[in-house]
């Protein structure tokens, strides 16, 4: 009971964390059709401007600052980059923002270096949420997953209920004329654009402290949003934070429970061959199989249900 308790948190811990990085790519896909290569790396620029503010001012006020400045960057990107390159169609957009993810991490490691940053969580929220039997749970993690269900809470309004909302979707079939009632359409792209980097932002600032703060960390979950986005389905809030949440308990209890294939179906009573049970394959653990479990679950997902778990755009 213990074990499944603390590694559910765990997982759901996590997977609110990716939701909090993918909510971002599925509200500027949701609203402007564009599938930005680059989104990671606005979540390190949110870690490492983080980690820049947090020594002169401290936690609390780079949690406010540094995912608006990333909003500020992804403004400036896609005012004077992105609408340029729109004109020439989705495929000019994919390089653009495929080519932008490079530019980011080599500024970035001209800027800090190539070595890990001591991006330390709060004093505030050091410490244990509650102890279950002998295993705690930190706050830190409490803290992220009320952080990501309150961005949820704050997308779906905008996303279904602000006219805001309603505007720039409506911007994005029939741009002409929302343009005749009014309304500057190109400046609501760069505030939805900018909108997504932010919430990237926001979740370096909230992950670069829970596990590590390096050049390395946009590659590190850059696939993984990309998979939960599309395991999801493509513009889907609601679908994003289901996959979330899979992918992300799938490989918390694949890491906790590390036992190997043939361990695994010796433990469910299907019998297995001393000599079949040698081979290498079998010999694999969960744990080593947990960073392609994600990966599985996109092709199976896409053989049974191509448009995703939700299957529509919000």
């Amino acid at each position: 009971m213990e074990f499944t308790l603390i590694t559910l948190l765990n997982g759901l811990s996590y997977g609110l964390l990716l939701f909090l990085l993918s909510s971002g790519l599925t509200l500027i896909f949701s609203m402007l059709g564009v599938l930005n290569f680059a989104h990671a790396s606005f979540y390190m620029l949110g870690a490492y401007f983080a980690y820049a503010i947090s020594i002169k001012l401290g936690f609390w006020p780079a949690l406010l600052l540094a995912p608006l400045l990333v909003g500020l960057l992804g403004a400036l990107v896609e005012r004077f980059g992105l609408r340029h390159v729109r004109r020439h169609g989705q495929v000019a957009e994919l390089l653009f923002t495929f080519g932008l993810s490079y530019v980011i991490v080599e500024l970035v490691q001209l800027a800090w270096g190539k070595s890990a940053l001591p991006y330390a969580i709060p004093k505030q929220l050091d410490g244990p949420l509650f102890t279950f039997y002998s295993t705690t749970f930190p706050i830190y993690r409490g803290f992220m997953m009320l952080l990501a269900l309150l961005v949820l809470l704050a997308a779906g309004w905008l996303l279904k209920r602000s006219r805001t909302g309603l505007l720039i979707q409506a911007a994005l079939t029939h741009p002409q004329m929302v343009e005749a009632l009014g309304h500057n359409v190109p400046r609501m792209f760069t505030l939805v654009f900018a909108a997504g980097c932010g919430l990237a932002g926001l979740a370096g600032v909230v992950g670069g402290n829970a596990f590590v703060t390096e050049p390395g960390m946009a590659a590190g979950v850059g696939s993984i949003i990309f998979v939960v986005v599309v395991v999801g389905g493509l513009g889907s809030l609601r679908g994003a934070f289901l996959a979330s949440l899979l992918i992300a308990i799938l490989q918390t209890f694949a890491v906790a429970l590390d036992v190997s294939l043939a361990g695994g179906l010796a433990h469910w009573g299907v019998t297995v061959d001393p000599e079949a049970a040698a081979y290498p394959l079998l010999q694999l653990t969960l744990a080593q199989l947990a960073p392609v479990l994600p990966y599985l679950l996109l092709v199976l997902v896409m053989l049974l249900r191509p448009r995703g778990l939700s299957g529509v755009r919000d």
